[in-house]
């Protein structure tokens, strides 16, 4: 099995700059998590406050993006970045950005562990995500429409617990698929739950539906999809140079607000400083461009050129 190449870091940076760049933070983590449902609770009282349909189409990009901003915050736990102390790394990445969104930190890290020891490489598990690339217009269009209308979310929320309904023997009941995937679920279920009860006790029961699932089922999945075109479509399989097993992208104040929060864009430098605290890539970045090291690295202006050019396919 081909594991992917790596770069030491000393040999990019003085010690001194090592230090700052890999600096971790008992803060910052917290902070950032903070900001997340900060935003959420604030882009839902601008509609609550201002109910009309240009407040509520702001709110579902927004609550949507910082969504994808959790789950990039429980992306940041699985490497261990948002506290020194992994059992507060954990707890946060668990039960503040993984289980809200539906997902597991658990079952996460190791997954994405493997994406990273094999980026681009053929046992690399995420390069399903890029395969498709270079598409036409009109299949990235497909997408997109699929992503908007719910049919995306619905896939994934309720696809494995319809596969196994269709799978299961005669002789196992329904109930009993049901409740393993209620198990499985237990901790996006109640949250959602709770964040219901929470809701109907001031009178705004409507808003879980409206400012929660919806955001949920629409922007989510939207920009959860640009940002996996953006960070490996049409990245070369069996890349042997560690600068170029995925791409940064600028991203423009209104793309970090509702496509690539919390410096996600970038991934480049992720790839090559894995544990880093996401913080600090930025600062790996100009480090890197001061060294004339960035022409190195795959990177795009923006994220409608990724786009153009990763649906150019005839």
């Amino acid at each position: 099995m081909a594991v992917a190449s790596r770069v030491k870091p000393l040999d990019l940076f003085t010690p001194e700059e090592w230090a700052r760049v890999s600096a971790r933070s008992s803060w910052r983590g917290i902070a950032m998590v903070a900001h997340a449902w900060g935003v959420i609770v604030l882009a839902a009282a601008l509609f609550v406050a201002f109910p009309n349909p240009l407040t509520y189409l702001l709110a579902v990009m927004l609550i949507g993006a910082r969504q994808l901003g959790l789950a990039i915050l429980m992306h940041e736990a699985a490497h261990g970045g948002l506290h020194p102390n992994l059992k507060v790394n954990d707890g946060l990445g668990e039960w503040l950005c993984a289980a809200p969104t539906g997902a597991s930190l658990k079952s996460y890290r190791p997954y994405h562990l493997t994406h990273h020891k094999y980026a681009q490489q053929a046992e690399d598990p995420d390069l399903i995500l890029s395969a498709p690339f270079p598409t036409t217009r009109a299949s990235l269009w497909r997408k997109v429409i699929r992503d908007l209308t719910g049919q995306t979310f619905f896939k994934q929320r309720f696809g494995p617990l319809l596969g196994r309904l269709k799978m299961r023997s005669r002789s196992q009941p329904a109930g009993t698929v049901f409740g393993t995937e209620a198990v499985r679920q237990a901790p996006f279920l109640l949250w959602n739950l709770g964040l219901l009860v929470a809701l109907s006790a001031v009178g705004l029961w409507w808003a879980w539906f409206a400012l929660w699932i919806v955001p949920m089922a629409t922007w989510f999945p939207l920009v959860t999809r640009l940002r996996n075109i953006a960070e490996h479509a049409l990245v070369a399989k069996d890349e042997p140079d560690p600068f170029r097993h995925a791409r940064t992208t600028r991203a423009s104040l209104l793309e970090r607000a509702l496509i690539a929060p919390y410096y996600v864009n970038f991934h480049a430098e992720h790839h090559m400083m894995m544990h880093t605290p996401c913080w600090n890539l930025p600062l790996a970045h100009r480090l890197l461009a001061q060294k004339g090291l960035t022409g190195r690295m795959l990177t795009a202006p923006g994220y409608l050129s990724v786009l153009k050019e990763a649906s150019a396919a005839n």
